[in-house]
């Protein structure tokens, strides 16, 4: 067996790392949407989503959907996020390949946020007609 494996791994589970886990979850959560203004914007968009999904009365399959892409849209921002901060962390210089990389990331957020967009369409007009 090889012992270069991290000392994680050997690690007992614990209640309390569990839920240090969680705190450190939370804590990182807290700090995106503190200081991630698109977080804020996504946020504001699930809100208002959400009541409208209230007020319409949507089914419970539509409310999956909608729980769903919000949560992909989370969760490509947060990655997004991730990526654009170590690329930051590995350099502060102009790199055309870091360039890409952040695009590259930018660009799963937008499909993310178009594909929610679709779905919201396609569950919300009908209510309206």
């Amino acid at each position: 067996m090889d012992n270069s494996i991290s000392m994680v791994d050997d690690q007992k589970f614990s209640v309390r790392g569990r839920l240090k886990s969680f705190y450190y979850a939370g804590a990182g959560l807290m700090r995106f949407f503190r200081q991630e203004h698109n977080a804020r914007i996504h946020l504001a968009a699930a809100i208002v989503v959400s009541i409208l999904a209230w007020w319409l009365k949507v089914s419970h399959m539509e409310a999956v959907a909608l729980v769903v892409v919000i949560g992909l849209v989370w969760v490509t921002e947060i990655l997004n996020t991730c990526l654009e901060k170590a690329m930051d962390f590995i350099t502060r210089e102009q790199h055309p390949e870091i360039k890409i990389i952040k695009d590259l990331a930018a660009g799963a957020v937008l499909i993310a946020t178009f594909t929610a967009v679709i779905v919201g369409l396609f569950i919300f007009i009908p209510k309206f007609l």
